[in-house]
């Protein structure tokens, strides 16, 4: 990307309004005005055939007649005329087209927005929108569009893929208290995209945290990459993650992946802090742009009211981040600054007595010492205090412990004094809310970012692949057939391919075949329909288990054929698999889609027959790194399961995190060739003893 080229969308010396109006209430007349009122230092040049004169300003019939170079273009002209303006506002060297006109592909018209985008390559003219609401900067006093009036000023900027949301949360940043220095509308994204707004931003001076409104990616993979490398925090909003992928799946996994859980995996790689709703993203935006993260994690919490000192360990708990006792040392210290019937452990309650004093001592000594990792201050309004001493206090309190590096958040309860006293605390740099829950969730936010940061910092090393040849003529031999699947001794060849240890495998196409091949496998052995029209085996009846002997071999042969005929007559039945019967262990899942989005996607859970009933799994984008599927095996339900419980010893969790390394790196390769596989079960062992992948299922790309 070209950062100066965005420079003309974002931060443009001179701005034509083309389709500029004289009439008050038109977009066109609007964003003239909005750029006067804005206070707007650069030149502005409305474009108009049949005006002269628009607020003041001497107008234009077309661009090209301007007599100085125009850095950006604002266009609210007709859609149909949009494209010849881009060849005009091309030629005449503008950098920046920003259309806020509708009428494109929202509306099915995508060959509009196509030859849009290919004039501005033409000229190295970057698009955003069409369909925006404009852009809008404090920093370069710039409201280009028809937003009524700049942001509550502020470190943080926002991108939004929703222009009347964009709009909306416009007014909201003077009631919320939320200051934005920057509000960008993305449309339709038809050049620029939210990687290259995330790109820029990171490098604006005026802006210490990106906040976005996404309602989706034209590319996924993208924006984990560009997200992986930014080093200011980023915080999402994902809207549509409710119906995601709703045609009918050939896999568990097709079936289990959503958005919700695929964007989930997504942010968590890019370092992307997830907001829940609008009020989360206007909470979580401010302590973000306000404080440094959390690293540690050691959250103390100070209050002069036990309620909502409960409120907050409730909510500590809730967010993943379950409160400690302070040290002896530190609690000793503490009960300085509180009556006898305070308590000094962790929340620290010094009592509704507690004034001014109280609450800075305790917060200086406290924020100050090592075992702290993070400070929440509580305040219930009082008849005996002022909410706005209290305020003070606090925030001397914080500077004078000279600490930089950690972060604080306030929550005061009570009246319009301490909404007062709260304003006071944001506009001094500390973020403060109303309810106590809400400090404890920013605080929460400020740790995942810490985390996630680290972790998008290591190095992506997925494993090696084994033999790609091997699997790409397996799989063109199934497309030559006219298959869209493989059978499951082709899976298992494929997934042997690229080191997963899977359970030996042979097809048997008659009785006696059947019968030669579990005396080379050995018994016991398992049996199991293999069919193309039949992907879920058990339930045709088609799956044998501890087969001891010939006699048991051939009875199983005929059974399950006869099953499966019952079950589908006209299933094209390729013959049935002999495999070695593999010794109990945990049943596990893993999977892949190949996501419209993200591209090649992996998943892990708990296996068997109730996988989808259950629905005890976590997704990541692929390559997943052996770090990162050490994570995925901590974050389902039953994670005690694997790591040892009621006597049980633990699974070999080491090898486990191997192969989903290994089975993501086969997705990655193969993602041309994949649409969707499964292996289920796997099957894990005691700690050192491997796993064994004893069903496999991979469903082809239609070409």
């Amino acid at each position: 990307m070209d950062k100066n080229v965005l420079n003309g969308l974002f931060r443009p010396k001179s701005i034509a309004v083309i389709g500029a109006s004289t009439q008050p209430g038109k977009i066109g007349y609007t964003v003239v005005e909005n750029l006067i009122k804005s206070k707007y230092e650069g030149k502005i040049y409305p474009i108009n055939p049949t005006a002269s004169e628009i607020l003041g300003l001497k107008v234009y019939p077309t661009i090209s007649d301007v007599p100085d170079s125009v850095e950006a273009a604002v266009v609210t002209v007709p859609a149909k005329f949009v494209a010849q303006v881009a060849e005009e506002s091309g030629k005449k060297g503008v950098k920046g087209f920003i259309v806020i006109t509708s009428g494109f592909s929202e509306s099915g018209r995508r060959d509009m927005e196509d030859e849009i985008v290919q004039i501005g390559k033409r000229y190295g003219m970057r698009i955003l929108g069409p369909n925006i609401v404009g852009t809008l900067s404090n920093a370069d006093k710039m409201n280009a569009s028809f937003a009524p009036f700049l942001p509550l000023p502020g470190k943080a900027s926002l991108v939004s893929q929703s222009g009347a949301l964009l709009i909306a949360m416009d007014a909201s940043t003077y009631t919320r208290r939320v200051g934005f220095d920057k509000l960008v509308s993305i449309g339709n994204m038809s050049d620029v995209n939210f990687a290259d707004a995330i790109e820029w931003l990171n490098e604006d001076p005026s802006t210490s945290c990106i906040s976005l409104y996404i309602e989706g990616f034209k590319d996924g993979r993208q924006f984990i990459e560009v997200s992986r490398k930014a080093t200011k925090p980023i915080i999402a909003l994902k809207s549509g993650v409710s119906a995601h992928g709703a045609a009918a799946a050939a896999s568990h996994t097709g079936s289990l992946a959503g958005a919700a859980k695929v964007y989930g995996a997504a942010f968590q790689q890019a370092g992307v802090v997830q907001a829940s709703d609008l009020d989360n993203l206007f909470d979580r935006t401010l302590a973000l742009s306000l404080q440094p993260p959390m690293t540690g994690e050691n959250i103390l919490i100070i209050t002069n009211g036990g309620g909502v000192g409960v409120l907050a360990t409730d909510a500590a708990e809730r967010y993943n981040i379950p409160l400690k006792f302070a040290p002896a040392e530190v609690q000793e210290e503490l009960k300085k600054h509180m009556p006898e019937f305070g308590s000094a452990k962790n929340p620290v309650d010094i009592t509704g007595m507690a004034g001014t004093e109280w609450y800075h001592d305790t917060i200086k000594y406290a924020f100050a010492h090592p075992w702290v990792d993070a400070l929440v201050v509580l305040y219930c309004e009082t008849a005996m205090t002022d909410p706005s001493e209290i305020a003070r206090g606090i925030k001397s309190a914080v500077d004078e412990s000279g600490v930089k590096d950690k972060p604080v958040s306030v929550s005061f309860v009570g009246g319009d004094k301490s909404d007062k006293a709260m304003k006071w605390l944001v506009e001094n740099g500390i973020p403060a809310y109303g309810a106590p829950d809400v400090a404890v969730n920013v605080m929460a936010a400020l740790r995942d970012y810490a985390r996630m940061r680290a972790e998008a910092a290591e190095p992506i090393e997925p494993c090696a692949s084994e033999n790609r040849q091997l699997a790409l003529d397996i799989i063109n031999r199934a497309r030559t057939d006219g298959r869209d699947a493989l059978t499951e001794v082709e899976a298992k060849e494929v997934f042997a391919a690229y080191g997963l240890p899977v359970t030996k495998t042979h097809l048997a196409k008659t009785e006696a075949e059947a019968i030669q091949l579990a005396n080379q496998v050995g018994y016991p052995v398992v049996m199991k329909i293999v069919s193309p029209d039949i992907l879920h085996k058990s339930d045709a009846g088609g799956v044998k288990v501890n087969i001891k002997d010939d006699k048991a071999a051939g009875e199983a042969f005929s059974t399950i054929m006869e099953n499966a005929r019952k079950y589908k007559a006209d299933a094209n039945i390729h013959g049935i698999a002999i495999q070695e019967m593999a010794p109990w262990g945990t049943e596990v899942i893993l999977g892949s889609v190949n996501d419209p989005t993200f591209g090649p996607t992996m998943m892990f859970g708990l296996g068997g027959i109730f996988v989808e009933v259950l629905k005890d799994v976590t997704f990541r984008v692929a390559p997943v790194t052996s770090t990162q599927a050490a994570q995925m095996l901590s974050e389902i339900r039953g994670a005690p399961i694997i790591a040892g419980v009621r006597g049980e010893a633990p699974r070999d969790r080491k090898e486990l995190a191997n192969t989903i390394c290994r089975y993501s790196n086969m997705i990655l390769d193969l993602s041309d060739e994949i649409s969707e596989s499964d292996a289920n079960p796997v099957l894990v062992y005691e700690e050192g003893k491997g796993v064994k992948v004893v069903d496999a299922r991979i469903i082809l790309k239609k070409k």
